[in-house]
């Protein structure tokens, strides 16, 4: 693997901040559980997991391919992966108090509903694709990625917040108190802003 142990921790870790960044997902997830119980969230979370595999293998590909045929712009990316997580943490802070709204179509009851939701909540997200575009090169160097390295890095993509979901599902009640307490949700959003801003910090010296 080209890939290095240290690059692939640091992208675990900012997935992770990024789960943690309440959304819509959050909100399905949490209205599925308590109408149904956990039989009826990890269907949802099963659904996303897929766009989660698709979207980053499409942009490491695409991505890749851009480098290939013009390698100077690698240094170009690695900024802009750096831009994007300034954006996304100082906008998660100006609007930490806001609130957060979700799709009817996800909370529909019942296994496959609640995958097929999951799956076009995810796969529906055309943005998706533009946000692993910009933000991987800031991780690796995708001009020397090899079938294991991608392997990995989806890997990761899919698993941390398919992790995390299921765990959110499961502590449910704890996550609606959460969600519905104007100050935590506040502070969340301000810790994990603050955090992005950090990994926007960290890029462009990695």
């Amino acid at each position: 693997m080209n890939v290095t142990g240290s690059e692939l921790l640091l992208y675990a870790g900012t997935m992770f901040v990024l789960f943690l960044t309440p959304g819509p997902v959050w909100v399905a997830l949490a209205a599925r559980a308590l109408s149904g119980g956990f039989r009826a969230a990890w269907p949802l979370a099963l659904g996303v997991v897929i766009g989660d595999a698709l979207w980053p293998l499409l942009a490491i590909l695409g991505v890749s391919w851009v480098v290939s045929s013009y390698g100077e712009i690698l240094v170009v990316l690695r900024y802009v992966a750096s831009l994007v997580f300034l954006v996304m943490g100082v906008l998660l802070i100006r609007h930490a108090g806001a609130a957060i709204s979700t799709d009817s179509r996800l909370t529909r009851p019942g296994l496959w509903p609640g995958f097929l939701a999951g799956l076009l909540a995810i796969l529906g997200n055309p943005k998706a694709i533009l946000f692993y575009m910009g933000v991987l090169p800031g991780f690796f160097d995708l001009s020397r990625v090899g079938a294991p390295d991608i392997a990995a890095i989806v890997a990761i993509s899919m698993a941390v917040p398919f992790a995390g979901n299921l765990v959110f599902a499961l502590f449910v009640d704890r996550a609606r108190r959460t969600l519905t307490s104007p100050t935590a949700l506040r502070r969340t959003n301000r810790i994990a802003g603050g955090l992005l801003i950090l990994v926007g910090l960290v890029i462009p010296f990695t």
